[in-house]
Formats: structure tokens, sequence, C-alpha cells
């Protein structure tokens, strides 16, 4: 849907749930807040401007990989997303920028990062919903382990999540990281963190120490401002969580009606 305010700007909804917002004429402009999250751990993982291979894992309108190629411009993307016709719609209608180099495959996420080689990636973004849940395949010890193995040394493993108080799966998914990443951080609102709404949180994972003051103050200075929890409170948000197997993952929650809906 085009956005009336914003001559070459569009918004993308699958199964009437928002998913993306591209501006051709703006790549650098990010109209969802938790976009706007992982732009940040982006623009921290390394000196500006300074180009980085990257590794997207769904894709949607590509909102991401065109911010990385405007602010990165010699950054080599590769982006996985499942939804073959997805692929061919953006392709036609939101074209890239002539230069950005790009690469898009319609593939199967947790395949692709198995068949992937090791320390081949500086950031890893994990952004892949089946409908409004994330798949179990992506939730697990194994599929942390693979995004590991796939990372260069100091790269940075980012992941969009959703849940809500208790917080369950998002307890699982630090602990299922913090097995094999020696950092972890996670960036949401501070109506989400303290349970009063489901929503939004993205988990950074990485072997070196993380930028956390950087991230703390582009996420706080946002219109809709974030918190960054790491250390010894992450660890209390996350105690007694336990890594969680193949053979036991599940998808994230269901949303409640109405979490991620236009209106």
């Amino acid at each position: 849907m085009p956005d009336v305010d914003r001559e070459r700007a569009w918004l993308l909804t699958v199964d009437g749930a928002p998913q993306s917002y591209v501006d051709l004429d703006e790549p650098e402009h990010l109209e969802f807040e938790y976009v706007r999250r992982l732009a940040h751990v982006l623009d921290c993982a390394a000196e500006p401007g300074a180009g980085l291979d990257l590794l997207h894992l769904g894709g949607g309108a590509l909102t991401l990989p065109r911010y990385a190629a405007a602010t990165r411009p010699g950054s080599r993307q590769t982006v996985v997303e499942f939804d073959a016709g997805l692929v061919e719609l953006v392709a036609e209608h939101l074209p890239l920028p002539a230069g950005a180099r790009v690469t898009v495959h319609a593939a199967d996420a947790r395949g692709w990062l198995e068949g992937a080689a090791a320390d081949s990636a500086d950031l890893i973004v994990a952004d892949v919903f089946g409908g409004s849940r994330v798949p179990a395949q992506l939730t697990s010890a194994e599929y942390a382990r693979e995004a590991a193995r796939v990372l260069r040394p100091g790269g940075v493993y980012a992941a969009n999540l959703a849940d809500g108080a208790p917080f369950g799966f998002l307890k699982a998914q630090l602990a299922n990281f913090g097995a094999v990443f020696g950092e972890l951080a996670l960036i949401a609102e501070p109506s989400v963190l303290r349970g009063r709404r489901f929503g939004n949180a993205v988990l950074v994972a990485s072997d070196r120490e993380l930028p956390l003051a950087a991230l703390s103050r582009r996420c706080a200075a946002d219109a809709f401002p974030a918190r960054v929890e790491a250390g010894a409170a992450l660890a209390r948000f996350a105690r007694g969580a336990l890594p969680v197997p193949d053979a036991a993952a599940v998808p994230s929650p269901v949303p409640p009606e109405g979490a991620f809906s236009l209106g």
C-alpha cells in the first residue's frame, strides 16, 4: 500500500499484519521501531561507513538491506526469504537501488544457514516470521550454534523476536544464545520488559564485548524509547531458563489480537 504522506514510500502487509515499510527515495528512513533497533545494532557493529558481510534471514521488502547499502556502501549482503512470491513482488515493484550489492535467495532460513560457510558473516540479522510467529526451527539451541559457526570472530547476531509476560519464549532464546555466545543484550520498550504488553524485543549476541553505551544512547533517543538490558539485569530476567533442543523447540507465542494490527 502506498504511503500518502511520502511520495515513493510503501507499506507491505502479509495476512493483514504490517511487515515492512520502504521509502525508495530515502532508504535511511525507518518507520518501524523494531527495524530502527536492528539498524542501531548495525550502526554500532563497526566503524561508521565500513563495509560488512551481512546475512539477512528473512527479507520482507528489504528495508534493512537498503539501509545497509546506503550507510555502508561497500557491504556484501545475502538475503534469504522463504516466500518466493514475495521475493518476485518486491523485485518487480520495489527495486533495489543501482549498485547495491544485495543477493536475494528464495530459500528456507535454517537450511541456508546450515549450508553457509563457517566464519563468513560479520553480522546476521534474523527477522523471520511465519505469519505472526517465529518458526520453531529458528528457536532452538542447535540453530544458535549454527549462527555462531557462520559468524566470524567478533561478529554480531541480532534477531527480532516477540513475546509477552511471563516471557517463557524470550527467556528460552536468551538461554539458547547464552550457551554459545559470551555476550548478550536485549532491546525493548520498558512497557514490554515490565510485562505490561506483548511486543517486539531485539536479541543481540556476540563473542566480543557489545557496544552497550552506544546502543543505549541510540535506543533512548528514538521516538519510542527502548531500554538495553545486559549483564546482571539480563541474567535475572532469564533466571532458570534452559536451552531448548530441536526436538522440543516451538514457535514464538501467538500474539494477542490486535498486537501487530494496522488499527
